[in-house]
């Protein structure tokens, strides 16, 4: 019998996840079904060269929420790469260390938000990231598409062809409004897992005191 030459798929799922949330896993689980992804890796962002704020939580922190968040679905893994890397954090950087590291035994799918696809050819070495990975871009119902297309036109078409625009149902929850209400008291449960949830109560996560220390 010949042996299965099918490579696995293996999603990585990039970002600060200041903290992570159920929005987050949402999204990972969709894409994992739809591209029938074997394993989905939440990379904590160490140094993200696209984020504007120069308050963000110690990566210590951000990668302990995450393993919290995703230790009850076997299907999904976190990876602490781009925290331990010194420096600001690029996605080809990671995709080459996950290449170098496990061989050419997988197909890696790069999932972002449709937002984060219009700034692609900003990106550091993006022929090369294009080699690396495919593309799953996420929307929510009634995404305007137009600036997409915009980007797509500058693209060659077997970089287009490697960009697949999957569209998720809508769970509206944000990093900031938990941040928000973490910081005024207010509840935070069903937003985030619960073992995140009591990591932050624990940690003082969020609170002005936590935050004029940093």
């Amino acid at each position: 019998m010949m042996a299965d030459s099918r490579k696995n798929r293996t999603g990585i799922m990039g970002g600060t996840f200041d903290p992570i949330h159920y929005g987050h896993l949402y999204i990972a689980e969709c894409s994992r079904y739809r591209f029938d992804l074997q394993r989905v890796y939440f990379l904590p962002s160490g140094r993200p060269v696209h984020k504007k704020r120069d308050d963000i939580l110690d990566a210590v922190h951000r990668l302990q929420m995450t393993r919290l968040a995703v230790e009850s679905n076997p299907f999904f893994g976190v990876s602490g790469v781009e925290v331990e890397r010194e420096g600001p954090t690029y996605a080809v950087d990671t995709l080459e260390y996950f290449r170098e590291n496990r061989g050419d035994r997988e197909e890696y799918f790069f999932i972002t938000g449709a937002d984060a696809i219009l700034e692609i050819m900003s990106w550091k070495d993006v022929s090369r990231l294009f080699e690396l990975c495919e593309f799953i871009a996420v929307t929510r119902p009634g995404y305007c598409f137009d600036r997409l297309d915009r980007v797509f036109k500058r693209l060659k078409p077997e970089q287009r062809d490697r960009i697949h625009v999957h569209e998720t149902g809508g769970i509206l929850i944000s990093s900031t409004e938990i941040r928000e209400k973490a910081a005024k008291g207010e509840p935070i449960k069903y937003l985030v897992p619960e073992p995140v949830e009591e990591y932050i109560k624990i940690h003082n996560l969020y609170q002005p005191v936590y935050c004029n220390q940093q």
